[in-house]
């Protein structure tokens, strides 16, 4: 997908020592308990991991508040189990009757306290708020003024107002090198590239955010240079980069570019300083499937704002309609790297859940029976959103309309969310870790797979109302947020430990020790396709097949499409999760 590391300006510390580095944080005479380091609702499931190898002096457990030393909570540990994917026998704490608003850390004799962590109604705000701000740290075309970027204030770097058409996308009105305009967007990953696939469903699902959970989403304050329009600044936020996506659509046939691009990655410099040529290639399918979804939820959720945005979501849904048009003229246009091109690819090979997230979005914004022809729901997989798998956007979305649906449809997409995650929960419930582990969660991308699971745990919960899927949900969350063999919540700049060296090149080359903050990595991934530019870290236990090192895009990348399901889940715990008011 992201690589080629080219030429490293400022190369953090090696793979060993990065590892060394966390092992020495996190234990100063051993394994700390782990726990989410941000916190919890009050009356959210809470857990935490004891680490046992060797045997404790006793078997409880206490949480103490950080500032009198109080004990606050006082129990007993789980039994001893063996949690396989880190190779480690583990005790669970269970931290639930903890509601009490206050600031904690947990105690195991033996062992340092945890780091520490909060319990309070509005603990997510904060992190809320970074992680949608890392969207604006990643535009493209604008200067990062310092009254929004403090520390991490930059030129403007890629105007993409003079952007050329590649041979693979050139037609008779536009042939290979016309020079077009395509500005705004957000940077993809660690690279400084834009990719209509993967962007659809990152928007989209901050699109989603505010859709599902209105009063939380729409509420977050993030100051960006369009605070105080009238639009809540998610959808500021979103704007951006949609504003950019309708620029790919080629005007006169409606046709979708795959992406926008140098030939070859650029190094690790600033954005102002890549100035290589930037070409638009290639259009496929799957990018004018994404965008027709993408671009039709998007005029739903503008249509609220008629006013701020006069004929906004018109001008969407008109592109999304042309769009569609576009792919069903031409079926299974795969996308095929050109031999002069090596940046990331999102070369799907299976359309068919693009075909289902179009037409669903389509018909709910249009509700014109053309297409929900074209949607066989019996037949679509429900599987955790991911850009190469969109199937679970489907359901996600029909969740969300089930009052307009005919009554057939609601009682099968109830079914389908249920039967899709029961195997989530039940794996879940028995895990020694309280994790359920989806196919790729030790991959690449791990931790946003893990999202991707709770997402659609968050959906099952609504359509169905069971507390197990929330509680199931919680526990992905808290995964990447610290409850990890790791000990490190895998969002820059946030919790006790954090990565310190992402493969972000703005991280890098800034000057600025520490990173961009608010970026999800990507997290443990055993396979390992950056060996040949990083120094040798552990593959096995695969849990801990991660190290903080700028060398390593296969377990330390960053990517907007793994914030995005962060986003959406924090607005989705804060909605979901029952409140003592």
């Amino acid at each position: 997908m992201r690589r080629g590391l080219l030429s490293l300006a400022k190369r953090s510390v090696t793979a060993v020592a990065a590892a060394a580095c966390f092992i020495a944080a996190a234990n100063p005479t051993g394994p700390s308990p782990q726990v989410n380091q941000t916190g919890f609702l009050p009356q959210a499931a809470k857990w935490a991991v004891v680490h046992v190898d060797k045997a404790l002096p006793g078997d409880d457990f206490a949480v103490v508040d950080v500032a009198t030393g109080a004990t606050v909570l006082q129990a007993t540990l789980q039994p001893v189990a063996h949690w396989a994917p880190a190779g480690q026998q583990i005790r669970l704490a269970d931290l639930s009757a903890l509601q009490k608003t206050g600031n904690y850390r947990i105690r195991v004799a033996g062992q340092p306290d945890s780091a520490p962590f909060e319990v309070g109604g509005s603990v997510y705000a904060t992190l809320s708020q970074g992680v949608l701000k890392a969207y604006y740290f990643s535009r493209a075309g604008m200067a990062l003024e310092q009254r929004y970027a403090g520390v991490y204030a930059r030129e403007a770097g890629h105007p993409d107002t003079e952007v050329l058409v590649h041979a693979s996308a050139a037609d008779a009105k536009r042939p290979a090198g016309s020079v077009i305009s395509s500005p705004k967007g957000w940077y993809d990953a660690g690279d400084y590239n834009k990719y209509i696939v993967n962007s659809g469903i990152s928007v989209s699902l901050l699109l989603a955010a505010y859709e599902h959970f209105p009063k939380v989403a729409g509420a977050w304050q993030v100051d960006i240079p369009e605070q105080g329009n009238g639009l809540p600044a998610v959808l500021n936020e979103a704007a951006w980069n949609i504003d950019w996506m309708l620029s790919m659509q080629d005007p006169a046939d409606g046709g979708v570019y795959h992406k926008l691009t140098n030939l070859r990655f650029d190094g690790f410099v600033m954005p102002h300083v890549a100035t290589k040529p930037r070409y638009v290639v290639q259009k496929t399918t799957a990018a004018a499937l994404d965008f027709a979804a993408t671009m039709a939820m998007a005029s739903r959720v503008y249509a609220r704002y008629e006013t701020q945005r006069p004929g906004y979501a018109g001008q969407l849904l008109a592109a999304a309609r042309k769009a569609f048009d576009w792919a069903e003229q031409h079926p299974q246009v795969l996308y095929v790297q050109p031999a002069d091109v090596v940046t990331g690819q999102y070369d799907d090979q299976n359309l068919s859940d693009e075909w289902a997230w179009a037409a669903t979005e389509l018909w709910l914004s249009t509700q014109e029976a053309r297409y929900r022809s074209r949607l066989d729901l019996a037949s679509l997989p429900c599987n955790p959103p991911a850009w190469q798998d969109v199937s679970g956007m489907v359901w996600m979305s029909l969740a969300q309309h089930l009052a307009v649906l005919p009554a057939a449809d609601a009682a099968h997409v109830r079914q389908t969310l249920r039967s899709c995650t029961q195997h989530f929960v039940a794996d879940w419930q028995a895990s020694a870790y309280r994790l359920a582990l989806p196919e790729g969660a030790f991959g690449w991308g791990g931790n946003s797979v893990l999202l991707g699971q709770a997402m659609l745990l968050a959906a099952a919960h609504r359509v169905g109302g069971e507390r197990p899927a929330l509680d199931a949900a919680q526990s992905a969350v808290d995964y990447v947020l610290g409850r990890n063999p790791l000990g490190v919540t895998m969002v820059t700049g946030f919790g006790a430990r954090s990565p310190r060296h992402p493969h972000h090149r703005p991280s890098q080359a800034d000057g600025v020790d520490a990173p961009v903050p608010g970026f999800v990595v990507g997290g443990a991934n055993p396979k390992q396709e950056d060996k040949a530019e990083c120094p040798p870290y552990r593959a096995d236990p695969v849990a801990l097949a991660y190290v903080d090192d700028v060398c390593s895009y296969a377990s330390n990348e960053v990517a907007i499409n793994w914030n995005a399901p962060m986003v959406y889940m924090l607005a989705a715990l804060k909605a979901l999760t029952p409140s003592m008011d």
